[in-house]
């Protein structure tokens, strides 16, 4: 395998909450008059009566006397300045909120030809959110080649060496974590360079880590939806550069290992037990690969797991957050380092995300390698997605569903309702056709096939809706709790597992959109292999039979209970959770002194 970087986009979301100094301006440029203002140290009686003389015969005197006239004036202009001092601050917070928006690099969110759809809400209303984090081996700058050596290699497109998809759940109560070795061969879809207008052409032939230089970062944005069928939302791009600043802002970071190391490859050198890693050493951590396990890049995304559990877990406790230096440097470090698609490129923007998952429980959140086998064509140096188990592992966040296996059980309340199914022939069902892939053309006529079926089947009000769709998984939508037993009838006529329902606020009515796991037949249980299983793409759902009811299909029980570890990771995913602070990598016996 190549030698690779290992850089990370994770910590970015951490910027300080812009407006704060626009708001205290606000806020003290009230106007009232001068004179009533309070001196330093005053009682909070008005200036003028502090400033006013007895006469002989004690009474107060106008206040016409020269004395009186100058004690206003210094009020007006001490009040004039600290109104000038205020403002300059607000100017100066405003100017600074500005430079740190110009710090961050933006690009295009997608350079496919199409992208899949959002994901869709949940009964309140709420989406998931996932965000792409890429490290890109950059030698576009003198610091870049300085950390990361191979000055030859200053002028070739960069490559994606880290890649982690993180998914925050819809409600924000837990956060999974996927990588995917840069050494994974996959289908990387035509792209166009946004800059030039360079097309480059699909091809299977090639490992995912070099579909960054296809154009940027949306080309490996289009290829994560095409491997996963998970649509993503953003993503957050650092180089060598930015890993160190960002090391450096939050003060370390802590990691361990079992045996002395040292990589020379990387120059990572640690003694045995726990170190805590910054600057430059940190870079060195995340690149190493030769250093951990068997020296290959898997081994890598295991370290790099560990560093972003502890950099998680010191961020959210805020032991680096308290002091505003510190804060500030967090800030201006997190602003150069990335590279946004357009929609996340603001310090505002950033400071929400960061914000929704800060939300998440470190002990919900779970960090997971993408199962894989050896490639057949290039078995000694590339990977491919594990049959089954990837297949799993993807569907699993396309749900919205944990990957520790502690979700609680969705539509509670709905499969609490005892409202009897209506007439077939009263049930409205939009049907959309959303077979279409990033690399494969929808199915011509795939909605209009199945909604005439389910008119067969005795849905007389069954309609199709040509509006494009493109979505990995067959789903079956309803708009309201006391629909479910309409939408589990149209369920059971198609052959679609009770899994593939869903309570969604967005559509109308019953809504039935024909992913690309169901290309052929009208039947979903008879769907065969006419889904994208087996092509690097996203797995089918769950067969089931023409009741509806779960079959043995998939190696399912014929009584539809599903085995205890259905809803969570599979081990080959190493599933790692967050709050483990015991874990510690495995040093390559060649590389331990």
């Amino acid at each position: 395998m190549r030698h690779s970087s290992g850089v990370r986009g994770d910590q970015a979301d951490k910027a300080d909450k812009p407006g704060d100094n626009t708001e205290e301006a606000k806020g003290s440029t009230d106007s009232k008059d001068p004179d009533d203002a309070e001196g330093p140290g005053g009682t909070g009686k008005p200036k003028r009566a502090a400033g006013r003389e007895a006469d002989g015969s004690g009474s107060i005197s106008g206040g016409g006397s020269p004395r009186r006239r100058r004690l206003k004036r210094i009020a007006r202009w001490s009040a004039l300045g600290l109104a000038l001092l205020v403002l300059g601050v607000s100017a100066a917070g405003y100017l600074y909120y500005e430079h740190l928006n110009g710090n961050i690099k933006k690009n295009k969110l997608n350079l496919g030809d199409k992208q899949l759809d959002r994901s869709a809400a949940n009964a309140d209303g709420q989406r998931p959110l996932n965000i792409l984090l890429l490290g890109s081996d950059s030698r576009n700058s003198k610091e870049n080649q300085d950390l990361g050596g191979a000055r030859d290699d200053a002028d070739r497109p960069p490559l994606a060496d880290v890649q982690m998809l993180v998914h925050v759940s819809a409600d924000r109560s837990n956060m999974s974590v996927i990588s995917v070795p840069r050494d994974t061969r996959v289908t990387i879809p035509k792209c166009t360079d946004p800059d030039n207008g360079k097309v480059y052409k699909e091809t299977n032939r090639q490992i995912i880590n070099t579909s960054l230089g296809n154009g940027g970062p949306g080309c490996t944005v289009a290829t994560w939806e095409e491997l996963t069928g998970i649509p993503i939302d953003h993503f957050m791009m650092i180089d060598f550069a930015g890993v160190v600043s960002m090391a450096d802002a939050v003060g370390g970071v802590p990691v361990c290992v079992d045996s002395n190391v040292y990589d020379s490859k990387s120059g990572l050198r640690l003694s045995k037990g726990s170190q805590t890693v910054k600057g430059e050493q940190a870079l060195q951590w995340l690149r190493t690969r030769h250093g951990f396990e068997d020296g290959s890049d898997i081994g890598r995304t295991h370290a790099q797991h560990m560093y972003m559990n502890a950099m998680v877990r010191q961020l959210k406790g805020g032991t680096k957050l308290s002091d505003p230096g510190q804060l500030t440097d967090l800030a201006e470090a997190a602003t150069r380092a990335l590279t946004v698609d357009k929609d996340l490129g603001s310090v505002k923007k950033l400071y929400d995300l960061a914000n929704d998952v800060k939300r998440v429980p470190s002990g919900r959140i779970t960090m997971t390698t993408m199962p894989w086998v050896s490639d057949p064509q290039d078995p000694d140096a590339h990977v491919i997605p594990k049959p089954g188990d990837s297949d799993k592992l993807f569907s699993l966040v396309r749900n919205d569903v944990a990957l520790d296996g502690k979700d609680k059980k969705k539509d509670g309340k709905d499969q609490k309702t005892t409202a009897p199914a209506s007439p077939k022939q009263n049930v409205p069902v939009t049907v959309f056709n959303g077979t279409g892939t990033l690399v494969e053309p929808p199915v011509t006529g795939r909605g209009s096939d199945i909604a005439a079926f389910l008119v067969k089947q005795g849905f007389a009000k069954a309609t199709a809706d040509s509006t494009p769709r493109v979505q990995a998984d067959t789903t079956l939508s309803y708009p309201r709790a006391v629909q479910r037993a309409d939408a589990l009838a149209v369920a059971t006529a198609l052959g679609l597992p009770e899994s593939a329902v869903r309570h969604s606020p967005e559509v109308q009515q019953i809504t039935l959109v024909v992913g690309g796991d169901w290309r052929t037949g009208t039947t979903y249980a008879k769907a065969g292999d006419g889904g994208r299983a087996g092509e690097g793409g996203a797995a089918p759902a769950p067969a089931a039979s023409a009741s509806g009811k779960p079959g043995a299909e998939n190696g399912k029980p014929a009584d539809g209970k599903p085995k205890a570890d259905d809803n969570k990771a599979p081990e080959s995913a190493d599933p790692l959770n967050g709050d483990d602070k015991s874990a510690c990598m495995k040093v390559n016996p060649l590389n331990r002194f």
